[in-house]
């Protein structure tokens, strides 16, 4: 494991401070303000910990040793954390069913909301089986690691600080990212290969989190597409997530590669609305993801 996951691994590691209340901190941020990926992760992390056992997946994750089998989340960006100080998260039992239980966690900084999630878990059952097909892609070991990538198309100072921050990541670029083709707009999709930067325990719930940190760092990449902007890292547009739901469908591992297919249908008033699939790199549909988020042109 390097040393960038480990660190991960340790915010996501919530410290309790009283029953259905937990304590997280952030990481430096490139941005003045706390990734979301962070606080979504942290989040589903405390509504887990409050989970039944019999709602573990330990028959669902291949070599698994339980952990509780989260099958959605839907969530909202309030305000933006701040990253020097602690974050608490509170969460209330809505419901304990004989299949599922529902859990809400509200976000808390200085006194105020700044993030609220709600999370569903579910005991494993049998059922119908479907899904579409795999959209073809490279495979993930013929492309440039970020590390490689990122120095060629922009600054030092801010491929250093993006690759820094991606470092827990292994996140591997199928196609140019916004920032590479400036002024030239394209169709708005994007891929992405991830997986984690090491070996991580056997526990689902910690897969699941890990690819919900992850969710939050490309997604709205396809909006910028369609417009030729660059994003932050050239300083073309200002953005923020404001909501973020995911569907978790079939067991995945994020230490091994999955294929983040994103595109966006839409952008308008300001925001811009990101959808995608994760794909396990043997063609399982195992997540859903779609994020809508602010998306300016600066004046």
């Amino acid at each position: 494991m390097n040393q960038a996951l480990d660190v991960l691994l340790d915010l996501l590691d919530l410290e309790q401070i009283e029953e259905d209340i937990f304590r997280g901190v952030s990481r430096p941020s490139i941005v003045p303000r706390v990734f979301g990926g962070q606080v979504a992760a942290q989040a589903l992390v405390a509504a887990g910990r409050t989970v039944p056992d019999d709602r573990s997946s330990s028959s669902r994750l291949r070599s698994s040793r339980g952990g509780p089998n989260a099958h959605s989340l839907h969530a909202y960006f309030l305000r933006a954390g701040d990253p020097g100080a602690p974050i608490v998260y509170t969460v209330d039992r809505i419901r304990d069913g004989r299949s599922f239980t529902t859990r809400r966690v509200v976000a808390v900084q200085h006194g105020q909301p700044i993030f609220h999630l709600s999370a569903s878990f579910q005991t494993y059952e049998e059922g119908l089986e479907h899904q579409t097909a795999m959209p073809d892609a490279p495979d993930p070991e013929t492309l440039p690691t970020a590390a490689e990538m990122l120095p060629r198309h922009l600054p030092a100072h801010v491929a250093e600080r993006l690759v820094e921050a991606r470092a827990a990541v292994d996140l591997r670029y199928v196609d140019m990212p916004p920032w590479g083709t400036v002024g030239q707009p394209r169709e708005p999709r994007s891929q992405v290969w991830f997986r984690a930067n090491g070996k991580l325990a056997d526990d689902s719930l910690l897969h699941v989190c890990l690819a919900t940190y992850v969710s939050d760092m490309t997604l709205l990449d396809s909006v910028l597409l369609a417009h030729g902007r660059g994003g932050w890292a050239v300083g073309d547009v200002v953005g923020a997530s404001l909501d973020h739901a995911m569907w978790f469908h079939r067991p995945f591992r994020a230490d091994e590669w999955l294929l983040y297919d994103q595109e966006s249908p839409s952008s308008s008033g300001g925001r811009g609305l990101g959808q995608a699939r994760i794909w396990t790199q043997d063609g399982r549909l195992a997540v859903t993801v779609i994020q809508e988020g602010v998306v300016r042109v600066p004046r």
